[in-house]
């Protein structure tokens, strides 16, 4: 038997024992979201791994069109900034509900990220944001880099204002 696969490369995330339930967090911020397929821990698995058989190995997941899989894989290792994903959003209504959905019971950092209550380290950004910080004039985008540095979640409104000025 083969499985069709959808893109070539695909996120793979490291949970201690939360796969699942980070899955169904995610899968009900993100509207166009889907749950696959789930494997689990048989008995010589489990034994290889200390984990329960049984027990949830993997989920399958999709959120907006992106394809990713969940592990349980144990304490060993653990999400850091270094691998972020990017939320680009239309508007601040995006940009809030994005904001509260992801960094409930997590940590809300500067400049638009955010760790959720998993530890994975996501951006909320405006597109308009990058519009503003290539813009070819450059006192133009340094007003904004300078409003968009003071920031946790990012204020569309405060940004335009900054790009805006004389």
């Amino acid at each position: 038997m083969t499985t069709k696969i959808k893109q070539k490369i695909t996120p793979f995330l490291w949970f201690d024992n939360k796969a699942e339930e980070a899955v169904k967090f995610y899968s009900g911020i993100f509207k166009n979201s889907k749950v696959g397929k789930i494997t689990r821990y048989d008995e010589e698995a489990a034994g290889a791994t200390g984990r329960p058989a049984g027990s949830v190995m993997t989920v399958e997941f999709e959120l907006e069109g992106q394809d990713f899989v969940g592990l349980n894989g144990g304490s060993i290792f653990k999400f850091t900034e270094a691998i972020s994903f990017v939320v680009n959003c239309e508007t601040q209504e995006e940009v809030d509900y994005f904001w509260s959905k992801l960094s409930a019971g997590g940590e809300e950092s500067r400049c638009g990220w955010l760790k959720d209550k998993f530890g994975l380290s996501w951006q909320v950004v405006p597109t308009v944001l990058i519009e503003m910080l290539t813009d070819k004039d450059a006192a133009k985008a340094k007003r904004v880099t300078h409003a968009m540095l003071q920031m946790d979640k990012i204020d569309i409104p405060t940004l335009k204002k900054a790009y805006e000025q004389k």
